[in-house]
Formats: structure tokens, sequence, C-alpha cells
């Protein structure tokens, strides 16, 4: 199938209508969470993954496999977020399945390092269309579905809304991973711009996670440390941030919105990204 066409497998087990969340990055981390979260409080779920290669269907289909057993009807659907065509048919494609679509959670991310002495033009561009671009587009996609849909099929009110992974260093904010701050930064303006825009027929949320998984270079000794230097003396966790997302999108009254949910991180200097501070 072409790389522009988002791959569909395994059939919606059978039910009654549920809202429909559409989560991005959902095979793994912190997406797999909050698909989890959802399903478990009675959503459908499409769950998107990037699939380039064998580990992320394997990872799709066991993390479906524990959405079905919380008694979701799921989908899966690859789309690599790096070609525009593949993200534009991701939202139609859902909504073509499941028949409508109540919220999009934009977990999927790149994270990659540089600094503003080793500047990459190149991976900044990269990054954006996978940062920004595709999550704008899919709240985009979204708004367009909200107009064609009848609220009143889903079993209970849920107002459309998106709810887009930011991060806490936006709050305090160092120059390192500095292509992929930038592009949180453009999310986050992104973010209360859509909100402006699409109101009042999609409400538009962001969540700024604190460390809450090993990632990059980082060992699971250096994640101990680094989850302990926060105002609380504890940073997020999966569930933390899953919670979190449930609440903006069960919250009608709450739009353009950042929610830090990083233990208090954002309140604390740091000069360099925590990596560089448990070395």
């Amino acid at each position: 199938m072409p790389a522009s066409e988002p791959l569909q497998r395994g059939a919606a087990t059978p039910g009654g209508p549920r809202p429909v969340a559409l989560v991005t990055g959902a095979a793994r981390r912190i997406g797999r969470v909050i698909a989890l979260e959802l399903a478990s409080t009675g959503f459908d779920i499409a769950l998107h993954h990037r699939g380039a290669d064998a580990r992320s269907l394997d990872d799709a289909e066991a993390t479906a496999r524990e959405l079905r057993a919380a008694g979701a009807r799921v989908q899966l659907f690859s789309a690599d977020f790096a070609d525009p065509a593949a993200t534009a048919a991701l939202l139609p494609a859902v909504a073509h399945a499941f028949g409508r679509v109540d919220a999009v959670v934009n977990s999927a991310s790149r994270f990659e390092y540089d600094s503003p002495e080793h500047f990459d033009a190149g991976l900044l561009a990269s990054l954006t269309r996978s940062n920004v671009a595709a999550p704008v587009e899919l709240a985009q996609a979204l708004a367009r579905q909200v107009a064609t849909q009848a609220a009143s099929t889903s079993p209970r009110r849920v107002t459309p809304c998106v709810v887009n992974l930011l991060d806490q260093k936006l709050h305090n904010p160092n120059p390192d991973y500095f292509s992929y701050t930038l592009t949180k930064a453009a999310l986050a303006h992104a973010t209360v711009l859509l909100a402006q825009a699409l109101a009042p027929a999609v409400r538009v949320c962001g969540v700024s996670p604190g460390i809450t998984l090993v990632s990059g270079p980082m060992d699971d000794g250096e994640f101990a440390k680094a989850h302990k230097l926060t105002a609380l003396g504890r940073s997020s966790t999966p569930e933390d941030i899953a919670r979190a997302v449930r609440f903006l999108i069960e919250s009608p009254a709450i739009t353009g919105v950042d929610l830090a949910v990083d233990g208090g991180q954002h309140l604390v200097r740091q000069p360099r990204d925590v990596l560089f501070l448990v070395k």
C-alpha cells in the first residue's frame, strides 16, 4: 500500500456507539497509556502508529489487545507524519472506519538533540513537519469532520477536543534540544490560535509533561535522579499525563490552556536539560 495511505488493521469489536478518540503514537510509551485511560472510561480508540518497522506493528497490535480487553473497539492506522499525504488521509480514514471522531490526542513526537552552537536547519525542518504541521493538520481535519457528524449519535456528550502534548521546558526554558524546543513552542502557540479559530465547535488544549519516561541517552539511574528534581520531589508518570488528557477531553468549559503536569518542575530553574544535570 502506498505510504500516503494509512494502513488499517483489525476489525472493530461489536458493541454500542461510544465516543471515538484518535491517539497518535499510541503503540507505546505515553501514547499507549493515554489510549488505555480513554478506553477504560468509555472511548473507542483509533490507534495510530508510525508503521516504519515490524516492531512498530508488533507494539501496536499488543496495545490493541489491551484496549480491546478494556472494552474498546479498536482499529490500527499507520501513517508517517513526515509524509503530508499520509497525514491528510489519517483522520478521514478514522472517520470512515468508526463513523465519527470526537477527540484527537497528538502524542506522537520526534525528539532529537541539537544545540544553538550546532544548530541543524534540516533537523528543525524535519521536526517541524512531524511535531507542528501534523498536529495542526489533524486539528483542522477534526473540525471538518465535526461539521459533518451529529453530536447526538454519541451515547454521552463529549464536546470535540484536541489535546496536544507539549513540554514543561517551555515554562522553564534551556537551550538543550534546541530545534525540538522550537517545535514545541510553535505547537504551544498553535494550541492557543487553534482554540480561537476552531471555537465553538472544537476545543484545543495542551498538556506539558515533566520527566515521565527514560528518553534519549538517559539510563535508569539517571532517570531516577532526574525524576526527583522538581518542587514536589517527583515528576510526572504516564498515568498522570493520561488522567490530565482525559480531564481536558471531558471538560467542556476548558480551551486554549496548557496544563503543566510535572511535579512543579517548571517552577525550578534548570539551566540545562535534566539529562546533563544528573550526569
